[in-house]
């Protein structure tokens, strides 16, 4: 019954998320989900708020929230916008601070939403092709524009961008916004969020379900001057005024208070990707840089699809694109140690098989 939708949602190419599997157990390396569980004052605060708030509408400021965020930042409240996850936030700064007229520019390999946001809203865009190395290439993002966008690190890479390179990219371009994705920054990259006080067309975004292992709450934030702020509200506030739920809210404001296990964990993925790397290359993988809590690896002899499907037989997932340039790349999630020696071990088999 196709002939019932819109013009507009016929043309769209939504988004395909990393499979969730169901039934059969798998070891999951192809979401990016952090392996290790929440920190126990974010269980804490969500039991506690079970117990008294669900009948209650959240707090659609997130005021206490913010101001936790705020905080860990060393930012002020009014710099702080909380969504439901931050491909909401996202999708809410699409909405609010690009024009159809004019261009905005992200690269050719990165996260795949972004070309899917600017198709639904109705934005022109140009895609800045990577380097062979998958480096940010400068020069073309200094260019006036009508935005930019950058995963920094990257995905699907895990490629961090150089620091005075971004700096240079948000001065470059005054009258438009620039945001910066931060997803995967905790796990060994530079936060642009130092420079949000001086550069009134600077956005950051980040996530609580990364490093602070919380994607099935649904909380991202951004960090902003207050008319960035305002403006990601008034479109808020168009639609929905109560997004972010009492437990989520709960949950994000104990995970951001409890520091130290925050610092753990992370460091626990930065040694284990750090281990996986080098046990991978001595097999004959090319592993990219990564400062995220996934590598982006290929095989000198033995295409990406074989090790997928291989590894797939084996009960490990990991992500593949059927798309120029990576269709030979996996990106694999660093789950724990036990979990990655699992990995080493599937892929020993499955080279060992394509040997023969």
């Amino acid at each position: 019954m196709k002939e019932l939708w819109s013009e507009r949602c016929r043309n769209l190419t939504p988004y395909t998320p990393g499979e969730q599997p169901r039934g059969r157990k798998f070891i999951k390396l192809n979401t990016n989900e952090n392996p290790y569980p929440p920190s126990p004052l974010a269980l804490r605060a969500i039991r506690e708020a079970m117990e008294d708030r669900l009948p209650l509408y959240p707090d659609p400021e997130c005021t206490e929230l913010r101001e936790t965020i705020a905080q860990v930042l060393d930012v002020k409240p009014g710099n702080v916008f909380v969504g439901n996850g931050s491909d909401e936030v996202l999708s809410l700064a699409f909405q609010a601070f690009f024009d159809p007229d004019k261009p905005i520019r992200f690269a050719d390999i990165t996260y795949s939403f972004y070309p899917v946001f600017a198709g639904f809203y109705g934005l022109t865009y140009e895609e800045i092709p990577l380097d062979e190395n998958f480096a940010l290439p400068l020069e073309p993002f200094l260019k006036p524009g009508g935005g930019v966008v950058l995963a920094n690190p990257n995905a699907p890479t895990g490629r961090e961008a150089d620091f005075c390179d971004i700096r240079a990219i948000v001065e470059a371009n005054p009258h438009s916004v620039v945001i910066v994705d931060e997803a995967y920054v905790d796990f060994g990259a530079r936060s642009a969020v130092e420079l949000v006080d001086r550069y009134p067309n600077l956005l950051v975004v980040q996530t609580l379900s990364k490093s602070r292992s919380l994607a099935g709450l649904r909380v991202g934030y951004a960090v902003g001057n207050c008319d960035l702020i305002d403006g990601l509200n008034t479109v808020k506030n168009s639609f929905n005024s109560y997004p972010v739920d009492q437990l989520a809210q709960a949950g994000a404001i104990g995970a951001m208070r409890d520091v130290d296990y925050f610092r753990t964990t992370c460091t626990k993925i930065i040694n284990t990707r750090s281990a996986v790397s080098n046990r991978l290359r001595d097999m004959g993988f090319a592993v990219c840089d990564s400062s995220a809590n996934f590598i982006f690896v290929t095989h000198e002899s033995v295409p990406a699809k074989v090790l997928l499907d291989g590894l797939r037989d084996r009960g490990i997932l990991v992500r593949w694109w059927d798309k120029p340039r990576i269709s030979n790349y996996l990106r694999i999630t660093i789950g724990t140690g036990e979990e990655m020696k699992a990995l080493c071990a599937a892929l020993t088999e499955v080279l060992s098989e394509q040997r023969k």
